[in-house]
C-alpha cells in the first residue's frame, strides 16, 4: 500500500509548491484541498467564508478528508486550518504520513499576498499569534517536521528522502 504524503503548515508556507515538486517525480497526483474545494464549489474560499461562514468551509474540508482517506498514492497539500479538525486529520493519518512544513511565520507573512486569504486579513501580529496557537497542533499531528528555511526544493527533497526511508 502506498501511503499518502500529507503536507500541513501555515498558509503560505509552501505546501502546494512543495507538493508539486514531490508529486511529479514520484508519479503521484497532487491534491490541494483548498483548490479542490474551490473547484467543486465553483467559487473562491473568501467567497465561501463571506457567504456561508468558516463552519461551512470546515465541513467541506472534513467531507473531502473522508473521501481522500480511502485513496492511496497521493500528495495532499492541506489548507492551513485543516489540522485544527481532529476527525479530518485522524482520517488522513490512517493512510498517510504527515509532514509539517515549518517556515518562520514572519517570513511567511511578509511574503504573502493576503488579498485572497480570509484568515490573514488582520495583519502580521494576528498571523504570528495564529502561528503560535497552531504550531502545537501541527506538531501533534506531524510524523515529521520539515524546517523550510532553504526554500521549497530543499523541503521537497527532505520529505522525499524521509518518505523513501520509512515507506515499505
Amino acid at each position: 500500500m502506498e501511503k499518502n504524503i500529507i503536507l500541513i503548515g501555515m498558509m503560505g508556507c509552501g505546501k502546494t509548491t512543495v507538493g508539486a515538486l514531490l508529486a511529479q517525480p514520484l508519479g503521484r497526483e497532487l491534491v490541494d484541498t483548498d483548490a479542490l474545494i474551490e473547484q467543486r464549489q465553483g467559487r473562491s474560499i473568501p467567497d465561501i467564508f463571506s457567504r456561508d461562514g468558516e463552519a461551512y468551509f470546515r465541513a467541506l474540508e472534513l467531507a473531502l478528508c473522508r473521501e481522500l482517506s480511502g485513496r492511496q498514492g497521493l500528495v495532499i497539500a492541506c489548507g492551513g486550518g485543516l489540522p485544527l479538525q481532529d476527525e479530518a486529520m485522524a482520517l488522513l493519518k490512517e493512510n498517510g504520513l504527515v509532514f509539517w512544513l515549518d517556515r518562520d511565520p514572519g517570513q511567511t507573512y511578509d511574503g504573502l499576498d493576503v488579498s485572497d486569504r480570509p484568515l490573514a486579513q488582520r495583519g502580521r501580529e494576528d498571523f504570528l499569534a495564529r502561528y503560535a496557537l497552531r504550531s502545537p497542533i501541527y506538531r501533534r499531528w506531524a510524523d515529521y517536521i520539515i524546517p523550510c528555511g532553504d526554500g521549497p526544493q530543499g523541503a521537497a527533497e527532505r520529505v522525499s528522502t524521509i518518505y523513501r526511508e520509512v515507506s515499505p
